[in-house]
């Protein structure tokens, strides 16, 4: 399926820090840099793979710019499977819900520090930390597995066991169950699911997370090609040379080739 890159600057749903909304435009240019190369690594030219790009503002207000995201993914989807470069993990909840409407629920991969099953954080029950919360809510999610946790709380725990989440660490890539990641796939890449040293640019680093490599692997495993993916969270104010933002490029040339 041809590929529909957007960019959804929005990190007024952030806890801790502002900046992840200055990224998308970064990564953008990165992708198509010439100092990297334009093929996935499986030979797939992503020049060819993308064929439409909404990179437009967001309303300020919260509710607006939800309403906007999840429009606009729609709009996107009458030409091709979308892949979203945030801002904050918030914008994961209203692209679920545009893309239910068009599959049902989705199988959802997610790669992350933190389980983001917060059912408020701070007082906002639509944060960064609370986004897959919300879609289980809305009943976009069929299958949920997460990968490279190394902050749950106890609370999160237990809503992810009660609506049957699949939480793993950083150290159970193993363990995926890759059968369960059957179509529809979603795919949402939070870059502090990699380690610091890999990608020091996010507002929450946790150590002992994974490798560039590890999370090029578990893609390169996936059953099924992605209706839709969003690689969010890279802080361009924290980051080092760009070194997040080059590692959002190439995560996101892999799974442009992996839709299309």
């Amino acid at each position: 399926m041809p590929v529909s890159l957007l960019g959804f600057p929005w990190d007024a749903s952030s806890s801790y820090a502002r900046g992840p909304a200055h990224a998308p435009p970064i990564i953008r240019s990165l992708i198509g840099a010439d100092a990297s190369s334009p093929y996935a690594l499986d030979g797939t030219d992503v020049r060819n793979a993308i064929v439409s790009e909404d990179f437009a503002a967001l309303p300020a207000e919260p509710a607006e710019a939800r309403a906007a995201i999840e429009l606009r993914t729609a709009e996107a989807l009458r030409t091709g499977a979308p892949l979203s470069l945030g801002g904050d993990h918030s914008i994961t909840c209203p692209i679920l819900r545009a893309l239910k409407s068009r599959y049902g629920p989705l199988n959802i991969l997610h790669i992350d520090a933190h389980t983001d099953l917060y059912d408020e954080f701070d007082g906002d029950r639509y944060s960064h930390a609370s986004p897959f919360a919300r879609a289980i809510e809305d009943n976009c999610v069929n299958a949920l597995i997460q990968v490279g946790l190394r902050s749950v709380g106890p609370d999160e725990r237990a809503f992810g066991e009660r609506n049957g989440v699949v939480m793993l660490g950083a150290d159970e890539t193993e363990a995926i169950p890759f059968e369960n990641l059957t179509a529809p796939l979603y795919v949402s890449i939070d870059l502090d699911g990699l380690d610091p040293a890999y990608a020091p640019g996010v507002s929450h680093p946790e150590p002992g997370g994974l490798s560039t490599r590890e999370v090029l692997s578990v893609l390169k495993r996936l059953p099924v090609a992605p209706v839709g993916a969003d690689i969010v969270e890279c802080n361009p104010e924290r980051d080092v040379g760009l070194m997040t933002a080059h590692v959002a490029a190439r995560l996101a040339k892999e799974l442009a080739a992996a839709m299309a």
